[in-house]
């Protein structure tokens, strides 16, 4: 039975919503496919839940091909379950908690790995059980500080997750090749043109990653690729590869240090308009030193706490650990977290000899807990160790990406509130001890790459490539995750041998929502949106002229040949103008449009028009041709 327009609910808008930044969000409320409800929160309206439950159908039914089985899990979890994994230390202000009438504390689940570990664990005690996949298609939530950009960042959305189950880690290699291929599938029917690039894990954790993008100019996410196209990778993940750089901290002083009296100055691109003001000349982000403070901190094992109980003034106490890092790049980057991160843990592995019994955590300080231990942020600079209190002084390293070691004219922030320096010097206005590169005694200073790669920095590969960089919309990601939480949760299965293993998982998202922003923002023109067939809310649109006799017979009729033959079919019956009916076909989008009039029907025919662009022309079929015209159009 087709869908009548009276029938149903699609309140298309004339004017772009004020609000609406993006192409997605804007023609998503004009087409009537969703109504923003408050911050980051949507209702689904008619057409736009049947495109999602499209995207759903298809997500489904390549999950179950590549064996998956679906189960649904509770979205609401208590808290306990991040007890061993400490994920809700790692998600922070991003997950949404609550509290019961009994006390009882909650979390609105942002992805269920902990949940799904619990479960499997509960069940599962043999290898001969392995491997298995589960996946659900369920509504996540997290609590964006700022929702923007309709569907693409809110607070509540529809996610496809599933987890993979395997004894070895060639298990989890087939699992994650079945998952990373089933993708394939799911974004190609889905009419995405996409990339897969290397990522980061972020606070799922992991060896190993994989992201989808949709190359798109409003997209979030930036990426780079190399111009051989032998490498692509999410900015986070990116390397970057060999540079003729000088040595480390070389280079004679450029002038006398000065101090610049630089009021509310605490951003870079403020200090930079307002330098000359200050009688510094013209100033570039290239010649600033950006310098942010870092914690990182975790626990220790109970062997590992006995050991440390005598050096409790350099960084550990009360059962764990904690330092500040000082990390520095140039103004004109970006300080990579997962790079610092890696280098960190590097450093304490190797020479703090302990490995903790949590994940160890790297937080940027809030600004009063940083005033706290004595940094003026805002006007932090690389020798603000020097003029730390002594306890602080103790817990502080110090992180330098190799191009802010260079020499050369600095302006760095003079620790002090409102002021900075200028002709910054590394030798000179630091101790020469604690500047080289892991070879001093108290191992005050490293040197490592810790800037998000840019555009136009040479290839990792080392074959000459050139990285440039594009924006893109995230659709899916895959990760392999190890043994991270089944360690945590204390899930392990007996082997060949009957000994007790932890199981190696992988775990494998995608955002049902954004596969349909996604394809609204890299299809559409001046009108309005242009539906892949796949996930279109209907395939075809019929407009009668007049909604009335002959016309009215005909439409329904060829509504239900169209429907027998398997496509999903609109009526506009309303009592408008043709022009409005011809906007809203336009605005909504739909794949073909059928017109019905007095004129077509004198030749036994209607009006057949693709829309695929503004220079798709109308052309007579006629009637008993429709349906077969409109197969050969879909198919393609």
């Amino acid at each position: 039975m087709p869908t009548l327009w009276s029938k149903t609910l699609i309140p298309t808008l004339r004017q772009d919503p004020a609000d609406a930044e993006v192409p997605s969000h804007r023609l998503m409320l004009r087409a009537g496919l969703i109504r923003q409800l408050g911050s980051g929160l949507y209702t689904f309206l008619p057409l736009g839940w049947r495109a999602l439950k499209k995207a759903i159908e298809i997500v489904r039914e390549e999950m179950n091909a590549a064996g998956a089985s679906e189960v649904l899990m509770p979205a609401l979890e208590p808290l306990e379950m991040f007890k061993d994994t400490k994920r809700d230390v790692e998600y922070g202000d991003n997950l949404f908690t609550l509290t019961d009438r009994h006390g009882r504390k909650a979390a609105l689940a942002p992805t269920h790995e902990e949940i799904i570990t619990e479960l499997m664990a509960a069940y599962v005690e043999s290898y001969r059980q392995l491997p298995l996949n589960l996946y659900q298609i369920q509504t996540k939530y997290r609590d964006e500080f700022r929702p923007r950009f309709g569907i693409l960042r809110s607070r509540e959305f529809i996610m496809k997750d599933a987890y993979s189950f395997d004894i070895d880690l060639n298990g989890l290699d087939s699992s994650y090749q079945a998952m990373y291929d089933a993708y394939c599938r799911i974004f190609t029917r889905c009419g995405l043109e996409y990339e897969i690039v290397e990522a980061e894990s972020g606070p799922i954790g992991g060896s190993a990653s994989h992201e989808f993008m949709v190359l798109c100019n409003t997209g979030e996410d930036i990426i780079l690729k190399s111009d051989k196209g032998t490498y692509s990778a999410n900015v986070e993940k990116c390397g970057i590869g060999k540079r003729d750089l000088a040595q480390d901290f070389s280079g004679e002083p450029t002038g006398d240090l000065r101090i610049v009296s630089t009021p509310d100055c605490t951003t870079i691109t403020d200090l930079c308009k307002q330098w000359q003001k200050f009688g510094g000349g013209k100033l570039k982000p290239q010649n600033v030193l950006k310098t942010l403070v870092y914690r990182f901190e975790g626990e220790l094992t109970a062997e590992e706490q006995k050991e440390v109980e005598e050096l409790a003034t350099l960084g550990y106490t009360d059962g764990g650990f904690y330092f500040y890092w000082i990390v520095v790049v140039r103004g004109d980057h970006e300080v990579n977290e997962g790079a610092v991160k890696t280098e960190v843990e590097q450093v304490h592995r190797r020479e703090m000899k302990f490995t903790p019994k949590s994940a160890p955590g790297l937080h940027l300080m809030e600004e009063c807990k940083a005033k706290e231990a004595g940094f003026e942020v805002g006007f932090v600079g690389p020798h603000a160790y020097l003029s730390l209190p002594a306890d602080s002084k103790a817990r502080t390293r110090i992180l330098v990406d190799h191009e802010a070691a260079q020499p050369g004219f600095w302006v760095a922030g003079a620790n002090k509130p409102d002021q900075h320096v200028m002709h910054f010097n590394w030798i000179r206005e630091c101790e020469r001890r604690w500047l080289s590169d892991h070879v001093t005694d108290d191992h005050i200073t490293y040197v490592a790459d810790i800037r998000n790669a840019a555009d136009g920095d040479p290839s990792p590969t080392g074959d000459g490539g050139i990285l440039h960089e594009y924006k893109a919309i995230e659709v899916g990601h895959v990760f392999k995750l190890g043994s991270k939480y089944s360690d945590a949760m204390g899930f392990s299965v007996l082997d060949e041998d009957q000994n007790s293993q932890s199981v190696i998982m992988g775990c494998y998202g995608i955002g049902v929502g954004r596969i349909i922003a996604a394809a609204i923002e890299t299809s559409h023109d001046d009108n309005g949106i242009i539906w892949p067939a796949a996930i279109a809310p209907y395939q075809v649109h019929i407009v009668p002229i007049k909604y009335q006799g002959e016309v009215r017979d005909t439409a329904l009729s060829i509504a239900k040949q169209l429907e027998d033959a398997g496509m999903d079919v609109l009526i506009d019956d309303r009592d408008e103008r043709p022009g409005v009916k011809f906007n809203d076909a336009d605005l909504i989008g739909f794949p073909i449009r059928l017109t019905i009039g007095d004129k077509a029907l004198a030749e036994n025919s209607v009006e057949f028009k693709r829309r695929v662009d503004d220079k798709s022309k109308a052309e007579l079929v006629k009637l008993d041709q429709v349906v077969e015209r409109c197969k050969e159009v879909l198919a393609k």
